[in-house]
């Protein structure tokens, strides 16, 4: 759902819908749509651009592997994106729809990229629950997270695949046995092994 600055109202964004008048689509140069809302805040040219392209935002995303949810998400995020930065669009460079194209990728590669530092914050913290604070030691967030990816890489296949489950992905030890086909016992050994084997690694950074 989504809040257009037309209207206030909130807008959906299926997957198969269209700028359409009756049973015929609506001519639209997008171009001219951008810099009608760069040059004026024009807010029916921003109804039609959304229409017309979060639709086919979210179909791009999910074909590239993003879930609904968030490919939606996303796609709003991208049309508004648009109205806020429709100044910076050069019709020289780029059609309005390769530009939208450009903008959505971005997002999704930011979004990804925030969502692995969330992980790898999520495993330090883990191992972090079980040592005594050292208010004096102070280690930026971006050196914590690339030695803990470090460390991740070291683990077996194995033992990464359990980790990878139970803590980053957030599934129960009964449901990363199931996925994985081995026995529960099974599962809470690597995780254990894995464990140990991270904190060594990163025993100088808690």
């Amino acid at each position: 759902m989504f809040a257009t600055p037309e209207t206030g109202l909130t807008r959906r964004t299926p997957v198969n819908a269209g700028v359409r008048r009756g049973s015929n689509t609506v001519p639209m140069d997008a171009d001219a749509l951008v810099q009608a809302i760069a040059s004026s805040a024009d807010r029916q040219a921003f109804a039609r651009l959304f229409d017309h392209f979060a639709p086919r935002v979210k179909g791009l995303l999910m074909r590239g592997g993003t879930p609904a949810d968030l490919a939606e998400e996303l796609a709003q995020e991208t049309l508004m994106t648009v109205w806020r930065k429709a100044a910076l669009f050069d019709p020289t460079k780029a059609g309005a729809g390769t530009w939208i194209a450009t903008i959505a990728r971005n997002l999704r590669i930011d979004h990804a990229r925030r969502e692995k530092r969330v992980r790898l914050s999520r495993v330090f913290e883990i191992l972090e629950e079980e040592s005594p604070e050292q208010p004096d030691q102070v280690v930026s967030g971006s050196e914590r997270d690339a030695r803990v990816r470090d460390a991740l890489t070291s683990l077996s296949k194995d033992q990464y695949k359990v980790v990878e489950l139970a803590f980053l992905e957030g599934f129960s030890h009964q449901d990363v046995a199931t996925r994985l086909s081995i026995p529960l016992g099974t599962v809470k050994s690597r995780l254990r092994l894995a464990m140990a084997h991270l904190r060594r690694h990163l025993e100088d950074l808690r």
